[in-house]
């Protein structure tokens, strides 16, 4: 026996699709319904009858809990600058992240660390002009992918931006070589400078930028070179060159995985986004000092916190660190001083995520609740440990 849960919003990408739905088996595995989105299916893949061991490890063997919760507590009572990672999580794992990081004086960076700052470092530099998904699909007449097309990380862009990668309206600027020196050209062109050297492609596509009513810039910040910052600044300038005369703006597509709901609720909480402690001296934002690789690398953390609740990837990068994993059952044999397995969000246990243009935030409903705790359950659990230590 099957059950269709429709309709359903997928987290496994910064789209959110919510147009189509979920098959349930008697089993318990789960298939997509309505799409042929690769992205989901494989994610849903990592849900079948057997997930893994769903029991916490401490040190590798088997535990309650709260015993589990216990080990994880004396972990950070004990570090002097942890380092909280991955942060795969939902609205509600994002709060009590936060309250523990001011607690702890930790450090906080996504997987996505990297492309998530360059797009934040152009914003806090230039500022910038942003669109979102619906006005895409009811107002564009110019859709320009700038690196290429984002179907092979969102899949179902296109359905939501109401257009086929073929429409006369889509053009891709995809140069093999340089996208510094490609943006460079197409904004100078834009502005109406002649510029040597650039083709008669970009030539062309500066003169229907130009003519378009309404012109959208798509790009994705994790497939820029390093540096990304400076395109993304590029490009808004076009954006504001066109704004003079017409109607444009930028799409960034990125922050799956949690990246950008936790900005988002760090921002609003703290004042300031990822890659920001609050420690001896208050609140520090430190965009380039604070990235989670660098910090491994330099031993400047004593203890790392992984937050991964939307697959068995992205896994902890190998150190010597103590290590705290919350993450998807499948993660259990990840090396661990203490490992909880959580539900995840949308599909064990419901909860809320913010859509990749960052105005939208949807509800994720669960499709096959399950017993495991979501990551605000142990994150509070931790630091009513901590708290209950202090005060005794």
């Amino acid at each position: 026996m099957t059950d269709a849960v429709r309709p359903w919003s997928c987290p496994f990408c910064p789209l959110l699709c919510d147009a189509f739905g979920v098959v349930r088996a008697a089993d318990g595995s789960l298939a997509l319904q309505g799409s042929d989105c690769a992205r989901a299916r494989a994610a849903l893949a990592h849900f079948g009858p057997a997930t893994g061991d769903d029991r916490p490890r401490v040190h590798g063997r088997a535990c309650e809990l709260h015993v589990a919760v216990d080990a994880a507590a004396a972990l950070l009572r004990t570090s002097r600058q942890p380092l909280f990672g991955g942060l795969g999580t939902d609205v509600a794992g994002a709060r009590a992240l936060y309250r523990l990081a001011c607690d702890t004086g930790a450090i906080c960076d996504a997987a996505q660390g990297a492309a998530l700052t360059e797009g934040l470092r152009a914003l806090q530099d230039r500022g910038g002009f942003t669109t979102t998904l619906a006005e895409v699909r009811t107002r564009v007449d110019l859709l320009v992918c700038f690196g290429g097309l984002p179907t092979p990380r969102h899949p179902e862009f296109f359905r939501h931006a109401g257009l086929a990668p073929d429409d006369p309206r889509v053009v891709v600027v995809a140069p093999s070589d340089d996208l510094f020196a490609a943006s460079a050209q197409l904004a100078a062109l834009v502005e109406g400078q002649v510029v040597d050297g650039a083709s008669a492609e970009l030539q062309a596509l500066a003169q229907r930028l130009r003519a378009a009513r309404y012109a959208v810039l798509v790009y994705e910040p994790a497939r820029l070179p390093v540096h990304g910052a400076l395109v993304i600044e590029t490009l808004q300038r076009v954006v504001a060159t066109l704004n003079r005369s017409t109607r444009a703006a930028a799409l960034p597509l990125g922050g799956g995985d949690g990246a950008a709901t936790v900005n988002q609720v760090f921002s609003w909480l703290s004042g300031l986004p990822l890659r920001t402690r609050n420690g001896p001296h208050g609140l520090e934002h430190e965009p380039v000092c604070f990235d989670a690789g660098r910090l491994v690398a330099d031993d400047a953390v004593d203890l790392l916190l992984w937050i991964a609740s939307f697959g068995p990837a992205p896994a902890p990068p190998a150190c010597r660190l103590p290590r705290i994993v919350l993450g998807h059952p499948g993660m259990a044999a990840v090396e661990a001083d203490v490992f909880i397995p959580v539900a995840t969000p949308g599909i064990g246990a419901d909860g809320h995520l913010f859509r990749t243009d960052g105005v939208v935030m949807l509800p994720l409903h669960a499709v096959r609740p399950e017993p495991l705790p979501t990551v605000a359950d142990v994150l509070q659990r931790i630091s009513a440990a901590l708290q209950t230590e202090r005060a005794a």
